[in-house]
C-alpha cells in the first residue's frame, strides 16, 4: 500500500475523523531533526535571542537523555522520529475572522463542527492545523474584562514578561525526554491569562489538527489563572489514519494561584497510527 494513502479496510473506516484534506504548506522543515531545525524553526516565528537558546539548551539535553523502557513499546519510535517533519507551517498568518481562513483548512474544522460550537456555547476558541494556529478568536465581553486567550507566539510576542515569569516553571526541559523535545521544537497551541476575579461562565476551547502525513505536533500551551479567577479550558484533538506513523508530543503547564479554580478538559481522538506521548500539569 502506498504510504501516502489512507488506510482503508482494517476495521477503521467508521473513524470519522479520519479524512485527509488537500492542502500545500507553505513551509516545512526537512525531515528529522538537529541544531538546524531548531534554528530554522525559531527564526520562522522570529523569536528573541533567549527563546533560541532555550530551544537549543533543551535539544542537547532531549538528546541526553535515553528513550524511556516504561509503558509502552518506543523500540521503533526513533525511526519514525527520523522520518518525521518537525514543523509544517500551512497558512501565511493566523486569523482572527473565520471567514479569512483559507478554505481547504476551513473545510476541515467544519467537519469537525467548531464554527457552530463556537457561535453556541464558547466563549474563545483557537484551531491549530499541524504546526500552527490559524484561527483564535474570544468574545469582546471577555477581552474587555482583561482575558487573554491567543496563541503562544502572540504570548510571547505581546506579553513577554508575563509569558516569561512562567514559561518552563511548571514543566522544565529536563523533566522528561519528550518534555525536553517539544520545549526544542514547540509550536502552536494556547497562552491563557485569566485576571484575579474574573469567572468565565462559558469554556475556552482549542483544537488540533494534523493533516500532513508523518508530521510531528508539538504545541505548547501556558495557562495563567490569577488569584479568584475560574475558566474551563478544553481541547480536542484528531488526525487522519495513513499506513505511516506520525508523532505527537504537547506539554500543557497551568499556573494556578490562591483562590483559583481552573478546569483543564482534553479529548483525544487520535487514529492508531500516532505516538502520543505528552506532559500535562497544573501547579
Amino acid at each position: 500500500m502506498p504510504s501516502n494513502e489512507v488506510i482503508q479496510g482494517l476495521g477503521l473506516d467508521d473513524y470519522k475523523f479520519g479524512f485527509v484534506t488537500d492542502s500545500e504548506p507553505v513551509f516545512k522543515t526537512r525531515p528529522g531533526l538537529d541544531t538546524d531545525i531548531v534554528r530554522q524553526i525559531s527564526a520562522r516565528k522570529d523569536e528573541p535571542e533567549w527563546m533560541l537558546k532555550r530551544r537549543l539548551k533543551a535539544l542537547r539535553i532531549y538528546e541526553s537523555k535515553p528513550m524511556p523502557q516504561w509503558g509502552g513499546d518506543l523500540s521503533e519510535l526513533q525511526e519514525t522520529l527520523d522520518q518525521t517533519y518537525f514543523y509544517v507551517k500551512p497558512q501565511e498568518q493566523m486569523e482572527r475572522s473565520w471567514d479569512d481562513v483559507p478554505e481547504n483548512i476551513k473545510e476541515t474544522f467544519e467537519r469537525l463542527g467548531i464554527p457552530e460550537a463556537e457561535r453556541r456555547i464558547l466563549a474563545g476558541v483557537g484551531a491549530q492545523y499541524d504546526s500552527e494556529m490559524v484561527y483564535h478568536s474570544l468574545k469582546e465581553e471577555w477581552e474587555a474584562k482583561g482575558v487573554i486567550f491567543d496563541s503562544i507566539e502572540d504570548g510571547l510576542r505581546n506579553h513577554p514578561e508575563l509569558f516569561r515569569k512562567h514559561f518552563g516553571t511548571v514543566i522544565p526541559a529536563a523533566d522528561n525526554k519528550f518534555a525536553a523535545l517539544n520545549s526544542a521544537v514547540w509550536s502552536g497551541g494556547s497562552f491563557v491569562y485569566i485576571p484575579p476575579g474574573v469567572q468565565l461562565e462559558t469554556p475556552l476551547q482549542a483544537y488540533f489538527r494534523v493533516n500532513q502525513e508523518r508530521l510531528g505536533q508539538f504545541e505548547r500551551t501556558l495557562i495563567i489563572a490569577d488569584e479568584g479567577s475560574r475558566a474551563h479550558y478544553i481541547e480536542g484533538c484528531t488526525a487522519p489514519v495513513y499506513s505511516t506513523d506520525s508523532f505527537h508530543s504537547g506539554v500543557i503547564e497551568i499556573v494556578v494561584n490562591r483562590d483559583a479554580f481552573f478546569r483543564y478538559t482534553t479529548i483525544q481522538n487520535w487514529s492508531n497510527n500516532m505516538y502520543n506521548l505528552v506532559t500535562q500539569r497544573a501547579l
